[in-house]
């Protein structure tokens, strides 16, 4: 197996173009699991740590560019107000050392149902930004993934960044594992009010082949919503109108049974989750008036 070392992003690129099979690493917390149990043996691994660009995130125009290198430890300590969603998920991934090590891109590249970075990326409307020699790519979160533990990336297409505005409401992020820490999703649920467009954003986590969004649900709560006059007037969220939400979030699940759990807990804990999270950031957007 070879090993590339670029030590920037244009020799990273050129790298890419050259050995389209070459495994991008960063963290490793993934990649390095699966070569050491044999599941994946690239022809060669390309080595981005060394790749200052990657590491580093700021904001510009109102969104806020976060490269595909920053941990998750830099976006709970340096982003938790700007991006609470996505720092929310971070706080539940692994271990600290985990958290040391992984990165949003990396967990975008892997692209897993379970990854913990997805609900919220999806529930924030991010955009993953590609690149290769060819040029610069923009993908909706909600396009990026296209199959168990597949992307929309080219054979010499690398991530670059994400893409994130920053909320102008609350966000949550639930999820269920079989232990309180240091676990892979059982399920999860990411959410965001957008009450400058009076729009809900959703995210499903481990419980499809690929993260989702529950559209129709967001659809319905943002509609209600208006309807019932609550963005304005910030009353409180009815308890039939947040259960009715999570039973339509479970609906847009496609849960399997699995060693973590089955699919009616999936779908069971999707609905708790969704009711909890929609209270939750509704109760937030109220103590903000």
């Amino acid at each position: 197996m070879d090993f590339l070392a670029p030590s920037t992003w244009a020799e990273a690129l050129a790298a890419k173009a050259e050995h389209p099979d070459a495994l991008p690493v960063a963290g490793g917390t993934d990649v390095m699991v699966e070569i050491n149990f044999d599941h994946r043996r690239p022809g060669a691994l390309l080595d981005l740590t060394r790749v200052p660009e990657l590491r580093e995130w700021h904001a510009d125009g109102g969104t806020v560019r976060l490269g595909a290198g920053v941990t998750y430890a830099r976006v709970i300590d340096e982003l938790g107000a700007t991006l609470p969603g996505l720092a929310m998920a971070a706080r539940t991934v692994g271990s600290p050392q985990i958290r040391n090590r992984g990165t949003v891109g990396g967990n975008l590249g892997a692209a897993s149902p379970a990854g913990d970075s997805h609900p919220p990326l999806l529930a924030a409307d991010a955009v993953v930004e590609v690149e290769s020699v060819r040029g610069v790519r923009r993908i909706p979160a909600g396009e990026f993934y296209t199959g168990v533990k597949r992307n929309a990336l080219e054979p010499d297409e690398l991530i670059a960044a994400v893409l994130i505005a920053p909320p102008s409401g609350p966000q949550q992020f639930c999820k269920i594992g079989t232990r309180n820490a240091m676990v892979i999703a059982v399920s999860a649920f990411g959410l965001a009010l957008h009450p400058d467009r009076r729009a809900v954003g959703t995210g499903i986590g481990s419980a499809a082949p690929t993260p989702r969004r529950a559209a129709a649900a967001a659809e319905f709560l943002a509609g209600e919503l208006d309807a019932a006059g609550l963005w304005e007037s910030r009353g409180e969220l009815p308890e039939g109108l947040a259960r009715e939400f999570g039973h339509r979030v479970r609906d847009a699940a496609a849960p399997i049974d699995d060693v973590r759990g089955s699919a009616a807990y999936r779908l069971h804990s999707l609905s708790v989750m969704a009711r909890r999270a929609a209270t939750w950031a509704w109760d937030d957007y109220r103590r903000a008036s």
